[in-house]
This record gives structure tokens, C-alpha cells and sequence, in this order.
């Protein structure tokens, strides 16, 4: 990784240092806000979809220029890995189904919601 900064200079999105927030009035009040207003997003809608080593999440927002999503949703990669299990599971036995359902390693906590 090259060396540099690691934070955006922009002090709208970034928050102010411990020691800073802890010493100086006017950045504790401005840590309070970030932390409780969050960071206005731009309008619009934006997907994102992160490699994960169970396949893709993906992350979907929908902005109105608030610091509040208007919709906000999460794909789990397990969710689009259960959508395969017939197709794999066609010709088996139902007892296969167990080993043929590890194999892809789907979490169910993440589908059921």
C-alpha cells in the first residue's frame, strides 16, 4: 500500500481527532453532530456490490440529499446461493440434499430476513 494519508481532508465527512474533540469545544460539538446528524448523501441511488467469500453482497441505497436513506437494502450472497440449490439438487437423493446444502454453505439467518 503506498504510504500517504488515509482519510479524506474534506472536514464535512471526517471526524475530528480524540485529542481534538476532548480539548477544543467547537470540534466536540462538531463530532456530535456527525455522530447524530450522520453525513448527508447526494441524491440519487447507488449499488455496490463487494466481493465476499461466500459470492457478492450487495448494497443498495436510495438517497433524497438527507442524512437518512429513503431505502436502503442489503443482498446477501447466501440469498442468491440458495436460489441455485434445486437446479444442483435435481436427480439426487432427498438425503443428499444435507451435503449438496453444506457444499454451497448457505446461512439461512441471512436468507430468512
Amino acid at each position: 500500500m503506498p504510504d500517504g494519508p488515509i482519510n479524506v481532508d474534506d472536514p464535512r465527512v471526517i471526524l475530528p481527532s480524540k485529542t481534538r474533540a476532548m480539548s477544543d469545544m467547537e470540534a466536540m460539538i462538531f463530532h456530535f453532530k456527525q455522530v447524530m446528524e450522520g453525513v448527508k448523501a447526494p441524491v440519487g441511488e447507488a449499488y455496490v456490490g463487494i466481493e465476499n467469500p461466500k459470492g457478492e453482497l450487495g448494497t443498495y441505497l436510495v438517497s433524497d440529499g438527507t442524512a437518512k436513506p429513503v431505502r436502503w437494502r442489503i443482498r446477501p450472497p447466501s440469498f442468491i446461493n440458495l436460489s441455485a440449490l434445486p437446479k444442483m439438487a435435481e436427480g439426487h437423493l432427498l438425503s443428499d440434499l444435507i451435503a449438496i446444502n453444506a457444499s454451497v454453505d448457505i446461512v439461512m439467518g441471512e436468507v430468512d430476513r
